[in-house]
């Protein structure tokens, strides 16, 4: 979508974007605390997560979360809101026609939320049955594990449930009244943002109801361990083995550098033809496969996991060894990195479709650190990669020799360890 990106910084210390979308019939609007988990002792971890449940409840304007529910979606708006380690994000999307009604609502959700006993009880009830959902993601349920197991401020959604009698309505109060200031927020608002509107946007939050604060939460510095052996999560009702394994590089990656991993990244999972995928699907070893990178404030993250059986996996895993190994021989044609281009270009092309597609493609490095990505030089960067690039960054990403591996099913200890042997020569 066509658009423009103008950042706003008011004296009460809210940063944000305002992404100018002309032609838009809707206006998305994305609010960022840094107010996640990490900030809480482990007894209390779920009191931000139910905060957050209760905060989108009753409050001065509509003493009753039902009522302002039925307020809010009206007109066919949408709220919701998600926690996670590090960040709490409020979030809204609505016809343009209503915008200014929307953004009043969700303000005074954020800002005079009256966190009710009997709404408290109610949400804790919610979260524990979200909880118990989560908990049969056999994929959600092994990742955590792991990260947990490498040092990261993190906990299993079984672990969540035991600590939830912990947490009473004065933590979430203590927590809000710590983590909601004018300092400590962020927004990307996005839509048909002329300058009046513009103008009547930054006067609602430059008085918005909440303390100034003294700056922006820092994330934390977490510094992952190497794992002695691999993690095992026996559950012999899982006939095929689900498995990740993760290497870590102890610094961020530049964008030159992230933008070359990205690009192997889809070269080796990321199509039906791909060198790791694609090899494996023509050999009827896995349905799917898939690999990410992840970066928090002082660390990169590269991961592989796949759910496969456990006959198939001794192949699998030397495909998965052979085909990187090769990239780090330069192994690499020059017609696979200029295909992995064109396929980029079109995903990042089709990325910005809608007003919301173009409002994430800021959010997350914005409310991450600040960053505004330059979405209009994304093609010039993808086609500035280089073989070069894509050898050099795949080799620093096994350089620091940090890493693990976990599986989850019914598993023998043995073979898990034989198929953790078989990729080990990556990190040599």
């Amino acid at each position: 979508m066509k658009h423009t990106v103008s950042e706003v910084k008011l004296q009460n210390g809210i940063e944000g974007l305002f992404v100018n979308v002309p032609d838009a019939s809707v206006m998305t609007f994305e609010i960022n605390f840094r107010a996640g988990e990490y900030l809480v002792e482990k007894e209390k971890w779920e009191a931000p997560h139910i905060m957050e449940h209760v905060l989108l409840g009753a409050n001065q304007l509509i003493p009753k979360a039902r009522a302002f529910q039925a307020e809010f979606e009206k007109n066919g708006a949408y709220c919701n809101a998600s926690t996670g380690s590090y960040d709490i994000i409020y979030e809204a999307e609505c016809a343009d026609f209503e915008w200014d009604r929307i953004v009043d609502l969700l303000l005074t959700a954020i800002t005079k939320p009256l966190f009710l006993e009997e709404e408290f009880v109610a949400e804790f009830g919610n979260v524990r049955e979200e909880l118990n959902a989560r908990s049969n993601n056999h994929f959600r349920n092994l990742s955590l594990a792991l990260r947990e197991s490498y040092g990261f401020k993190v906990l299993t959604d079984q672990e969540r449930l035991k600590l939830m009698d912990n947490v009473v309505l004065a933590d979430i109060k203590r927590h809000y009244e710590s983590t909601h200031t004018t300092k400590n927020m962020r927004f990307v608002i996005a839509g048909h943002l002329p300058q009046k509107r513009r103008t009547q946007i930054e006067t609602f939050l430059g008085g918005i109801e909440l303390p100034e604060g003294t700056h922006r939460l820092e994330l934390p510095i977490e510094k992952p361990r190497k794992l002695k052996k691999p993690l095992i999560i026996n559950n012999t009702s899982v006939k095929n083995m689900y498995f990740y394994f993760d290497t870590f590089l102890c610094r961020r990656l530049s964008e030159p550098e992230t933008d070359a991993l990205n690009l192997l990244n889809t070269m080796l999972t990321e199509t039906l033809y791909s060198r790791i995928l694609g090899t494996a699907r023509e050999r009827g070893l896995v349905y799917s496969m898939s690999s990410g990178i992840s970066q928090t404030k002082n660390i990169t993250n590269w991961w592989f996991g796949a759910q496969v059986m456990s006959k198939n996996a001794p192949a699998l895993f030397e495909i998965i060894e052979h085909e990187l190994s090769a990239v780090f021989a330069g192994e690499i044609l020059e017609a696979d990195i200029s295909a992995a281009k064109q396929y980029a270009l079109g995903r990042f092309q089709r990325s910005g479709q809608t007003v919301g597609g173009t409002a994430s493609g800021y959010s997350g490095w914005y409310f991450f650190d600040g960053t505004i990505d330059d979405y209009f030089k994304e093609p010039e960067r993808i086609e500035a990669i280089t073989k070069e690039a894509v050898v050099k960054v795949a080799r620093s990403m096994f350089a620091d020799k940090v890493w693990g591996m976990g599986a989850l099913g019914d598993c023998k200890e043995d073979f898990i360890g034989l198929l953790e042997k078989q990729i080990s020569p990556l990190w040599k």
